[in-house]
C-alpha cells in the first residue's frame, strides 16, 4: 500500500530540495547497463529500427545518455508495456527521446507504481497517457520521495483529487519539477494565503514551475498589492506571463485612447486582469466605447473590469440599453460602466424592468443585440 501524507504536507517543503548539474540535467536519473562498444552499437541500431530514429539522432541520443544494452529483450519489454497501456508509436518516440534510459528499466518497478498511484487518485487511463506523453519527466523521480509528497502538497490547496489530477494533466511537469515545492514554500513565507496559491494553480500552474518567482512577488508587493487578497495572484500572473515588450505595447495602446501612465498603473491596481487582455480586445472595446458611443475612455480607466466582459454578449447589448436610457433622460447620474459588470439578473431588474413604461422597448433592444451576438458565435463556430 502506498503511504500518503495528507496531514503533513508542509513537512516535505524543506525536505524536497535538489541539486542540478550539467552532467545530471534531471532531478533524478535512471542509470543502468554496462559500457561496451558492442552494446552502444546495438542500442543505436535498436533506436533506428524499432523507433524510426535517424542514424545521426540515434547515435547522438545513445552517446548523450550513455545508453547501452546488448539484446532487445528489455527494450521490447518496455515498449510493449507502454503500448499495452494505450501509448501510440509517436508518443513512445517522444517519451524515449526525453528519457531514453527507460529502455533499460524494469517498467513493472519503475513505471507501473506511478500509474497505479495516479489511478488511485481518480486519473483515467487517457489522463495518464496524456500526462506522461506531454511530460515524460514524471517517470524519472521517486514515487515515494517526490511524487507522492508533491501531490499531497498540491491537494492541500486544491482540496480535491479531481482538481489535483486536472492540474497535473494541464501542467504535466508539476509533479516532477523540484521548483514547485520550493516556490510554494517561498510564497507561503511571503504571506500568500492558501486561496491565492490555489488560484495560481488553477489559473496558470506553470508559474510555479519556473525560476525567479521571488522577484515577481516583490515587484507586485511594491505596486501595493496585498498577498492576502485575491488580486495578488492575478497581478503575479500578469507580471510573470506578459513580456516586457508586450507590457509596453499594452501601455502604449491604453495611452493612445487617452490614458496616462498613472492611469494604467491605477487600472492595474484595481483590476490586474486588464493587462492580461489582448491588444486587439482593448482596441475593440475602446473603439466601440469612444467611436461608436461617443463616451469617455477614462470611464473604463476608473472601472477596468469592463475590459474582461464579452464585447458581443455583454458590453454591446448593455451599452445600447444605457444609451437608450440616456437619450430618454432616464439615466443621468449613474455610472456608464457599472451596468456592464453587474450580474444578468441585476441588469435586467435595474436597467430594464425598473423602467416599466420603457421596459418592452428596452427588452426588445437588448434581446436584438444578444441574438446578434449568438448568431455571430454560431458563424464563428461553423
Amino acid at each position: 500500500m502506498l503511504k500518503t501524507h495528507r496531514h503533513k504536507p508542509l513537512l516535505y517543503l524543506k525536505a524536497l530540495t535538489f541539486t542540478l548539474s550539467p552532467k545530471n540535467p534531471l532531478p533524478f536519473s535512471l542509470h543502468f547497463c554496462t559500457n561496451t562498444s558492442n552494446s552502444t552499437s546495438f542500442a543505436v541500431s535498436y533506436l533506428i529500427h524499432n523507433l524510426g530514429f535517424s542514424p545521426q539522432f540515434a547515435s547522438k541520443l545513445s552517446s548523450t545518455y550513455h545508453l547501452y544494452f546488448n539484446t532487445s529483450q528489455n527494450p521490447d519489454l518496455v515498449l510493449n508495456f507502454f503500448k499495452n497501456h494505450g501509448f501510440s508509436h509517436s508518443q513512445l518516440c517522444h517519451i524515449i527521446t526525453k528519457l531514453p534510459c527507460l529502455l533499460s528499466c524494469n517498467p513493472s518497478k519503475r513505471v507501473l507504481p506511478k500509474f497505479r498511484f495516479l489511478l488511485s487518485k481518480g486519473a483515467s487511463n487517457s489522463d495518464i497517457v496524456n500526462l506522461v506523453s506531454k511530460g515524460p519527466v514524471i517517470l524519472s523521480p521517486s514515487l515515494e520521495n517526490h511524487i507522492v509528497p508533491v501531490y499531497e502538497l498540491l491537494y492541500r490547496f486544491l482540496q480535491s483529487d479531481k482538481d489535483t489530477i486536472a492540474c497535473a494533466v494541464q501542467n504535466p511537469t508539476i509533479l516532477s519539477d523540484h521548483r514547485v515545492p520550493q516556490n510554494i514554500q517561498m510564497l507561503i513565507e511571503n504571506g500568500l494565503i492558501d486561496l491565492n496559491i490555489a488560484r495560481l494553480l488553477r489559473m496558470h500552474s506553470k508559474i510555479l514551475s519556473t525560476s525567479g518567482i521571488l522577484k515577481v512577488v516583490e515587484e507586485v508587493k511594491d505596486l501595493g498589492f496585498d498577498p492576502s487578497r485575491s488580486l495578488f495572484a492575478v497581478a503575479m500572473l500578469a507580471k510573470r506571463t506578459v513580456s516586457e515588450t508586450k507590457w509596453k505595447e499594452k501601455v502604449d495602446t491604453f495611452k493612445r485612447w487617452g490614458w496616462s501612465d498613472e492611469d494604467v498603473v491605477e487600472a492595474f491596481r484595481k483590476h490586474p486582469h486588464c493587462m492580461l487582455t489582448s491588444i486587439d480586445k482593448i482596441n475593440l472595446v475602446m473603439s466601440f466605447w469612444v467611436d461608436e458611443l461617443g463616451w469617455d475612455a477614462m470611464a473604463i480607466a476608473k472601472l477596468p473590469r469592463v475590459l474582461g466582459a464579452s464585447l458581443e454578449r455583454k458590453i454591446i447589448p448593455r451599452a445600447y440599453v444605457v444609451q437608450y436610457l440616456l437619450k430618454k433622460g432616464l439615466h443621468k447620474k449613474a455610472s456608464l460602466t457599472t451596468p456592464l459588470v453587474v450580474s444578468d439578473k441585476l441588469f435586467l431588474n435595474r436597467y430594464i424592468k425598473h423602467y416599466k413604461e420603457e421596459s418592452s422597448s428596452l427588452l426588445k433592444l437588448y434581446e436584438q443585440k444578444l441574438n446578434l451576438a449568438h448568431a455571430t458565435d454560431k458563424i464563428n463556430m461553423s
